[in-house]
């Protein structure tokens, strides 16, 4: 299953100059637990942003570049060649950025999302979400706290 994973404020927006746009650590917690010990696939820029591979996942990072090589991760030029490292049964999460949000919404089964309900000067937007294709199977809503500045709703959609 081709799951698409993002946190997305209310205007689409995913970040600025390769940033997040807020701190909520409950969505990093969760997202923590939902892509532990499964393949994560993310752009180049996605990947730089984090810093290092992810523990506990299997990495494959998406660039253009055919020099780009880190250790820990599994170097690929196009989301066709990622899924090629992937067995039929196995989940995978993507982790963006923009465009890679934007090919794979095309192919994923599913999105997990977590949507800050606010909106901000972004760089980066999710794309949308069409309602004919994608049907909302689930949603958490949460008010913030002392931890998390923002009310935040988790909410899956399956395709239709």
């Amino acid at each position: 299953m081709i799951i698409i994973i993002a946190a997305v404020a209310e205007n689409n927006a995913l970040g600025k100059d390769n940033q997040l746009l807020w701190h909520l650590p409950a969505d990093l917690k969760r997202f923590k637990k939902v892509t532990h010990n499964h393949i994560v696939i993310m752009g180049r820029k996605t990947f730089e942003s984090l810093g290092k591979p992810l523990p506990n996942r299997t990495n494959i990072v998406i660039t253009r570049n055919k020099d780009f090589k880190v250790e820990g991760c599994i170097t690929v030029h196009s989301l066709e060649e990622a899924l090629t490292h992937v067995k039929q049964h196995e989940d995978l999460f993507i982790l963006g950025g923009a465009e890679i949000y934007k090919q794979a919404i095309k192919i994923a089964d599913q999105l997990d999302l977590t949507f800050v309900h606010q909106t901000f000067e972004a760089d980066a937007f999710f794309p949308e979400i069409d309602k004919t294709i994608w049907k909302e199977t689930s949603r958490e809503d949460f008010k913030a706290d002392d931890k998390n500045n923002f009310d935040y709703s988790f909410v899956m959609f399956d395709r239709i």
